[in-house]
Formats: structure tokens, C-alpha cells, sequence
């Protein structure tokens, strides 16, 4: 997509037509650049475009210092992250731990949006407890200073992951911004996504643990909102090689003494509400080499194949 990175965000997505994936969170402080995990991370080996880093920090200036080295490495779009509720990350005041200072907001996304010549996009919660539910306010200091786009997870940080998402504080978000909405959290259906989409009036919405091993959910939903009608689930037979191939994407990217322990979540993903799912998944986590992982996959998901095969 030749000059994608000169689009202004809205411009740009609908160029994209489905959607788009963004990175996993690079830390704004320079002294991690340089370690494995964060040059994995920031890596655009094979992506389609356009390229979206998220980046997490605290400090304006380290943010901006950042945000240009990831533009200048090849992203197309920065992300900044003030929604992560891990304590991790909010020990150290970055985050959704943010929120709580509206001022600081406000320094950090202008710093950003400053820096570089490509979309910066942001991503946060409703607020930061339930009595402090500030999203509104932070849209506004977003938009005011160039934020293309706002994605909010219906849930404060207090919240965690706990309960259920509410999409009344999107909603008014949508109504008092103009730059694009998305709107996330619990999402996990075809029909779940067009509710939320049609209650809060969001231009979009994000998806985060519902893709984990299942990550046709995707064509799901965007054949859902195209036509009103529901793909039937996947074969197992389709699982298997999805899975497959997603397995040796890890293997090739991180090695394999890291891929097969990174690899180790997502076959458990996959195999959920599989029969015999449990056992074999006790039993693929105790090896460490890929061959074997590779080997006890595949003969899981062949019983399962035959399974169907002789019940159709």
C-alpha cells in the first residue's frame, strides 16, 4: 500500500477494509531497545500494512524519543498505550495508570503526536475506578491534541478484567468526539460485535482475548456485519492447520527453546473445548523440543478429525 504512512487515520483505514493488528506494547524507555524481547516486538518482518507499534511510557519526552525511533524503524502508525491494567505496568505508573492524571495525558500525547509525521492513535480505559470514570475528558485532551483515533475498553482499571464491559461511557465518548471510536471489551461474537457497534455508535471495534485460538473470529465478524449471516465454525480439520502454521510463525521467530514455551498458551487456546482437550494439553506442555510438540499435536488433532469424520 504505497503511501500509506502519509494517510491521516480515517483515510487510511478505510483503505484497510477488515482490519488491522497492532503490535504488543514497546517500552519507551531507550535503554530496552536494544534487548530481544523488545526488538521482537518492534519487528515488522512480514507484516501487512499499514505497521501499528504501541508504545508505553510515563515520561513525555521518552515518549516522543520513542515514537520517532519506531517511525523511523518502519512503523506506520503509533499506538500509545494508557489502557494495560497489569500491576507490572501500573507500579510504574504507565498504563491505564495514567488516567488518574489528566495533565500528564495531555503532555504525553502532544509530545507524541509532535514527534513524528505518521497517525498516532490511543488506546485507554473508562477511567480509573468506577467513581472516576474519566474517558470523556481524556478523548477531549486526545483530539485536542491530534489523536486520530481513541479505542476504549469498556472496563476502568480497577476493574481489571473482572465483570462484564459496559458501553455506556463509549457511547458517550462517541457522541462528544469527531476523530474515530472503537470500541472494545468482551466482544467474543459476530452478534456481539454489531450490538455494540449499533449501542455506542462506534466506527469500529477491537478484539483481544476472544481471537485467542480462535482467530477466524475475524472473518466471523466481518462477514456478520456484511451480510447479517453467521459462518459456520471451523472444521477440525482447518483448526489443525491454522494451528500449524501458527505454530511454526513462533518457532521461526522466537527459536526453539523460546517458541515452544510461547507456543505452549496458544495450543491450549486451540485445543480448548476439544475432546480429551485436557490431557492433551497436560501432557504436550511437559516437552521441550518442537518435534515433539509438533508430533503430539498433530496426533491429537488427527483423533479428533476421525471423530468427525465418523460421526458425519
Amino acid at each position: 500500500m504505497a503511501g500509506v504512512t502519509d494517510l491521516p487515520f480515517r483515510q487510511l483505514c478505510k483503505q484497510l477494509g477488515a482490519g488491522m493488528a497492532v503490535s504488543e506494547m514497546v517500552s519507551s524507555n531507550s535503554l530496552l531497545w536494544g534487548s530481544k524481547k523488545t526488538q521482537r516486538r518492534a519487528s515488522h518482518a512480514g507484516e501487512i500494512e499499514p505497521k501499528s507499534v504501541q508504545i508505553m511510557g510515563t515520561e513525555p519526552a521518552m515518549m516522543a524519543e520513542a515514537a520517532k525511533f519506531n517511525a523511523d524503524q518502519g512503523a506506520q502508525i503509533i499506538d500509545i498505550n494508557m489502557g494495560c491494567p497489569a500491576k507490572k505496568v501500573c507500579n510504574v505508573l504507565a498504563g491505564s495508570a495514567l488516567l488518574r492524571d489528566e495533565s500528564l495525558v495531555g503532555r504525553i500525547v502532544e509530545a507524541v503526536v509532535n514527534a513524528v509525521d505518521v497517525p498516532v492513535t490511543l488506546k485507554i480505559r473508562t477511567g480509573w475506578d468506577r467513581d472516576n470514570r474519566n474517558a470523556v475528558q481524556i478523548g477531549r485532551i486526545a483530539e485536542t491534541a491530534g489523536i486520530q483515533a481513541l479505542a476504549i475498553h469498556g472496563r476502568t482499571r480497577a476493574d481489571q478484567y473482572k465483570g462484564e464491559a459496559e458501553y455506556d461511557t463509549i457511547a458517550a465518548v462517541k457522541q462528544r468526539l469527531s476523530i474515530p471510536v472503537i470500541a472494545n471489551g468482551d466482544i467474543s461474537t459476530p452478534e456481539k460485535a454489531r450490538f455494540v457497534l449499533d449501542y455506542t455508535g462506534a466506527d469500529a471495534v477491537m478484539i483481544g482475548r476472544a481471537a485467542q485460538g480462535r482467530p477466524w473470529i475475524f472473518r466471523e465478524i466481518d462477514h456478520y456485519l456484511q451480510t447479517g449471516e453467521k459462518l459456520p465454525e471451523p472444521e477440525v480439520a482447518e483448526v489443525r492447520n491454522i494451528l500449524l502454521n501458527h505454530l511454526q510463525n513462533l518457532y521461526d521467530f522466537y527459536g526453539e527453546y523460546t517458541g515452544v514455551r510461547v507456543a505452549r498458551k496458544h495450543i491450549s487456546w486451540y485445543s480448548k473445548g476439544q475432546s480429551h482437550g485436557a490431557a492433551f494439553r497436560q501432557a504436550v506442555n511437559r516437552v521441550d523440543t518442537i518435534e515433539d510438540q509438533l508430533d503430539m499435536t498433530h496426533a491429537f488433532f488427527e483423533k479428533l478429525i476421525i471423530r468427525e469424520e465418523m460421526a458425519a
